[in-house]
């Protein structure tokens, strides 16, 4: 029975699938209140993040913990590509943290009165065209709180990452639309936060990266900081092959954004960390710092920031070889940022930022497990399709004679479960848009974080067609002729 096995096999590859997805969505655990919790000591830290970084086996891994105006424990553990140790200073990519970056560029700019938050967009920054009306009453609030009606599934993120320039890719959106009316719904969509940074550029008079580097960065100390690679330079990132790191460069689309370009380091995160606590050199104003962390009433997210349930906000990103989360506790004032060189299906920040908010709260870890299930059940499944692939061939002549005299349509049912490996490789960007919520994966991103789950589905659906091909060829040299009902 080895369709009977191979569509089992299917389901598992559905549920692991679902399951990926499902894990690039978890948030950081739910707060347990305690009365003065006794504080992290570095030492009890340092272990925790020690025993981590050795059972998920990412290559490198730094993070920082800060509390009021006081960096608790910064450090690094691992290597990077180069084969160098990874410290609390290694430059690494931050990904969609970056958006809060973002916001505050713009949030200073409205404190020096050059951006008007509840002013519309058009009026701001002119050359923004859409093929939709709507685009004239997209406030620049509505940019940084997500409810700009911008999303992945009416605009053409592929062209999009063609740009050469912050100008050319604001002009390629000429022939996007909304998909909702402004500030009615909550869309994640990083064109939200590449539009504001082309709008720190108009409204300061200066690259992007420049008025990072002068208003942010200099100002707080981040001297490992930058927006581009030719000024800090990170090694090439990860990714996991089923289990496997193996170093690859990051793709060279347009960089430099306002959604994900920003790279630093965990001791540089830390004095960020301290100032978004409102704790030392402060960018803006409390009342400045209060907007940009408050949600927008439409969603969960403020401007560049995400508050949980618990009333904690933070913020978590990934490219294709990078990850990286941070995590601000009002309440308390402290601050955790997490980041790792290793981009793919499980996402160790996650895991670490969970252990590191336990420890904030007197609370104790979950002991530091194995992260790579997913990817030897990955490997496990690509060996069984492969397994199963041949069997099936090899056994299409007997299975064919087992099918003699049978009704057509009976016999079709049991082929057509063999394609279905196929038609979900084949639909994979938009299972992966399905599990995200709209996120767009175009395949070259597909092939990098989610490698393993691409060449198992590849296997898959190639035994699954090798098997239907082998049983349709042994049916017509039987020249079975069934009955139509």
């Amino acid at each position: 029975m080895e369709h009977t096995r191979l569509t089992r096999h299917i389901a598992a590859v559905l549920l692991v699938v679902a399951t990926a997805g499902a894990g690039l969505c978890a948030g950081p655990a739910a707060h347990a209140a305690a009365a003065s919790p006794p504080a992290p000591t570095p030492e009890a830290i340092d272990t925790y993040l020690a025993d981590l970084h050795e059972a998920s086996g990412v290559p490198g891994l730094s993070a920082v913990v800060t509390h009021g105006d006081e960096v608790v424990h910064a450090a690094g553990y691992g290597h990077d590509s180069t084969g160098e140790p990874v410290t609390a200073g290694t430059p690494m990519r931050i990904a969609s943290v970056s958006k809060s970056f973002t916001a505050m560029a713009v949030t200073i700019l409205a404190e020096d009165g050059r951006i008007d938050l509840d002013g519309t967009v058009t009026d701001q920054l002119p050359e923004l065209r859409m093929a939709d009306p709507r685009v004239d009453r997209i406030t620049v609030r509505q940019l940084l709180d997500q409810t700009s009606g911008l999303a992945d599934t009416t605009v053409d993120v592929a062209d999009l990452a063609e740009a050469t320039s912050r100008t050319d890719y604001v002009a390629r959106l000429h022939d996007d639309t909304l998909a909702t009316d402004p500030g009615t719904a909550y869309h994640y969509c990083n064109v939200n936060f590449d539009i504001a940074a082309r709008l720190v550029e108009v409204a300061s008079g200066q690259e992007f990266g420049d008025f990072l580097t002068e208003r942010v960065f200099e100002p707080l100390g981040m001297s490992a900081s930058a927006t581009r690679d030719d000024v800090v330079r990170p090694a090439d990132g990860y990714n996991s092959l089923f289990g496997w790191w193996v170093p690859r460069a990051e793709p060279r689309w347009f960089d430099d954004t306002g959604s994900a370009g920003v790279i630093t380091s965990a001791a540089d995160m830390g004095r960020w960390l301290i100032s978004q606590t409102g704790n030392g050199h402060q960018l803006v104003s409390s009342a400045g710092l209060d907007a940009m962390h408050a949600p927008s009433g439409v969603g969960d997210y403020g401007l560049g920031w995400q508050t949980k349930d618990d009333g904690t906000r933070w913020h978590s990103g990934f490219v294709m070889t990078y990850r990286a989360v941070e995590w601000i506790d009002p309440a308390t004032g402290y601050g955790i940022a997490v980041l790792t060189n290793g981009g793919g299906l499980t996402d160790v920040t996650r895991t670490a930022l969970d252990g590191l908010v336990a420890l904030t709260r007197g609370e104790t870890p979950e002991p530091s497990a194995g992260t790579r299930t997913l990817d030897l059940g990955l490997a496990g499944l690509l060996l069984v399709s492969a397994a199963l692939g041949v069997a099936g061939v090899l056994r299409a002549p007997r299975w064919a004679a087992r099918r003699a005299g049978r009704a057509r349509w009976r016999t079709g049912l049991r082929l057509v479960w063999l394609v279905l490996p196929a038609v979900v490789l084949a639909l994979l960007p938009q299972l992966g848009a399905f599990l995200t919520g709209g996120r767009t994966f175009p395949w070259p991103s597909l092939t990098y974080f989610a490698l393993p789950a691409v060449l198992m589905l590849l296997v898959a659906a190639l035994a699954g067609l090798g098997v239907l091909g082998a049983r349709l060829r042994a049916l017509l040299r039987r020249g079975r002729v069934g009955s139509a009902t």
